[in-house]
């Protein structure tokens, strides 16, 4: 677990998928043991759980609960576990916090309010609201192609005034607000778009939440460390190595081809919740060429 103040969740996190069985149910083991694999065999210091790619969306709070309480158990002892809380309704994410919280869970991630529509003083509020609920500090999730809704740079500076929202998962592809952001207040950012890890490391992001992690872990840590290094020809090498993998993840909706990644890597992942829907065998196919471009298998 992270001791920095600089990157309070570590450097390299992935958003875990949830494993499933095959009827659709919660595969606890299944939790433990790709969150122990993660950890242990792939350079994570940090876990996000039951943020996008975690199929929260799907997922019922009892469920979350002992997913959580099972990773916990599983590695809260050796990374830090950020627990994706966030809903678009103010009072269910403070519960959600709350239950998090009371299971020993080191983190918060607090996405921007989705279908809603909220204006940036009703963001304000709601995360600020989140961050009081609970002593732990809170991620923001920034990702207005799902939320429709990005947190404007003024908003970011007021809630950085809170002291436990303290660092941000950037996916909103602007990196011109990004540096603002950074120039203006001491926010810890970590990259949520894997293709843009490079130029947000680049920028002073201090890691990466990332969905790719869950197969090359150990690069996106090489990546980090040559960019805070200022070997900028090893970074660009290690990204260039890492676009047949972003690409081929993101063909269609990332935790659908994380779970079929990780299925061909033999790890625990199961198939998804409607109204997804998982991926077809040309699907794989093509994965397995891009995982093989990427390095990943052989």
């Amino acid at each position: 677990m992270t001791s920095d103040p600089a990157r309070p969740f570590g450097r390299v996190l992935t958003a875990m998928v949830t494993p499933l069985a095959e009827d659709g149910s919660i595969d606890l083991s299944g939790a433990q043991e790709l969150a122990a694999h993660l950890v242990d065999r792939q350079s994570h210091d940090g876990l996000v759980v039951f943020g996008t790619t975690g199929e929260s969306p799907t997922i019922s709070d009892g469920e979350q609960h002992a997913v959580l309480e099972a990773v916990m158990d599983a590695v809260g002892d050796r990374a830090t576990v950020v627990a994706g809380v966030g809903t678009n309704d103010t009072a269910h994410s403070i519960e959600k916090a709350q239950s998090a919280a009371r299971l020993g869970v080191h983190g918060l991630l607090v996405v921007t309010p989705y279908y809603n529509r909220p204006p940036q003083a009703g963001l304000l509020r709601h995360f600020t609201a989140v961050a009081d609920a609970t002593d732990l500090p809170v991620m923001l999730y920034d990702i207005p192609p799902r939320s429709s809704i990005p947190i404007e740079v003024e908003t970011l500076v007021r809630a950085a005034e809170h002291p436990r929202i303290v660092a941000v998962k950037d996916a909103k592809a602007d990196l011109g607000a990004v540096a603002w952001t950074l120039a203006r207040t001491d926010l810890a950012y970590y990259s949520g778009e894997d293709m843009l890890n490079l130029p947000l490391l680049s920028l002073g992001a201090v890691g990466v939440v990332s969905v790719v992690g869950h197969v090359v872990g150990p690069r996106l840590a090489q990546l980090i460390a040559a960019v805070e290094s200022g070997d900028l020809v090893t970074a660009r090498a290690v990204n260039e190595s890492l676009l047949p993998v972003y690409t081929g993840i993101f063909r269609t909706q990332g935790v659908i081809m994380a779970k079929a990644a990780l299925k061909e890597l033999g790890l625990p992942a199961g198939p998804v919740r409607p109204p997804l829907v998982d991926a077809t065998p040309e699907q794989v196919a093509q994965l397995r060429e891009d995982l093989v471009a990427g390095g990943v298998l052989r």
